[in-house]
């Protein structure tokens, strides 16, 4: 029996760890831009503390591939030695603002979509379309002139352990230490309710299986797609380039390779679908307003802008960037919370439709 091309194995991978994310995605509600509607609305912080437990899960893991020297994390996007001290905060507020608008995030749309939402069909052609407009389109130029301008090139890398690895410390007691520090208040704030575990069993689970599908995407993409002649790209949980990608695949399959993406995406799609199907809450919802239609549709675009921008999204920035250390990721993280506070307390807070 011929072997498998490695190529081959990482797509198989990358739609096993999609419809893992689908079905716990759908069973779960699994979202920042839920968790910082309750937190922010309602006092109600289980929904984000999930998501902070993702973050601290996938960094854990994460971290533990490097150390055995499962993965390259230097050969990822978010650990360049330049980044625009501009373009990455700035994107990370459209982002998150664009999430709220659109009620929820890229990945979030993505398992609507499969659970029969057609509204969110809506919000990711926009971002997929606005998405690549910033990346290789129209906005393109204006993008790269405004990063030229603004870049600032990191000296020791943008990890944060390789600052403490300066200093003197060795290399893996600077990659933990900058990892307790991270985790630490992030493990202190999902402790600081007693009740999450007790009583939001399925969130805090939920939490601890998508931090661990970052993990295991690194691993796939950087351990079994590993090839001295023809690698590919070290990536993880990311819903912006992909989400074009998958656009532009259905268009161009022909003349375009299958990546990793495309099939988290794909299996992000059955998986939702399989888990709605199976416990009974698959339903065609459209919208029931024009205004709405249209706020929906900016945010998409938004999220589309901002995501190239801020080179991720709250998942792939917030917590596949983060779980790399990189310096980047927390101005992209910080950013998009900030906007997801502006669009629901702050002065340009949303009015309700």
């Amino acid at each position: 029996m011929e072997a498998l091309e490695h190529t081959t194995i990482v797509n198989l991978g990358g739609l096993l760890i999609g419809l893992l994310f689908g079905a716990v995605g759908q069973r779960s509600g699994f979202c920042l831009t839920r968790g910082l509607q309750r937190c922010f609305q309602a006092g109600d912080g289980r929904k984000l503390r999930s998501f902070v437990l993702a973050m601290v899960t996938a960094l854990v893991g994460t971290q533990l591939l490097a150390s055995f020297g499962l993965v390259d994390l230097s050969r990822s996007l978010y650990l360049g030695a330049e980044f625009s001290w501009l373009l990455v905060p700035l994107g990370g507020v459209l982002f998150g603002y664009g999430m709220v608008m659109a009620n929820g995030c890229g990945a979030r749309a993505t398992v609507l979509l499969g659970s029969g939402n057609l509204r969110a069909f809506v919000v990711l052609t926009c971002l997929g379309v606005a998405a690549f407009m910033a990346l290789t389109g129209v906005f393109a130029q204006w993008r790269l002139a405004v990063a030229d301008l603004t870049s600032m090139r990191l000296a020791l890398g943008a990890g944060l352990d390789a600052w403490l690895a300066s200093a003197g410390l060795p290399g893996w007691l600077a990659r933990w230490l900058m990892v307790a520090v991270l985790a630490v208040p992030l493990v202190a704030f999902v402790l600081a309710d007693r009740r999450f575990f007790r009583q939001s069993r399925g969130d805090w689970v939920a939490g601890v299986l998508i931090g661990l599908l970052v993990p295991a995407g690194w691993w796939v993409t950087g351990y079994l797609g590993a090839d001295d002649f023809d690698p590919v790209a070290v990536v993880s949980l990311t819903f912006v380039a992909p989400i074009g990608d998958s656009i532009q695949y259905l268009m161009l399959a022909s003349g375009t390779d299958l990546g990793f993406g495309v099939t988290v995406v794909a299996g992000i799609l059955l998986g939702s679908l399989a888990s709605a199907l199976l416990s009974g809450t698959f339903r065609l919802e459209g919208f029931s307003h024009p205004l709405r239609m249209l706020r929906y549709m900016g945010g998409g675009a938004l999220m589309g802008i901002g995501g190239a921008l801020a080179l991720g999204c709250s998942i792939g920035q917030g917590i596949t960037g983060l779980s790399t250390l990189a310096l980047p990721s927390l101005f992209a993280a910080a950013g998009i919370v900030l906007g997801g506070f502006l669009a629901l307390r702050g002065p340009t807070r949303l009015p309700p439709i």
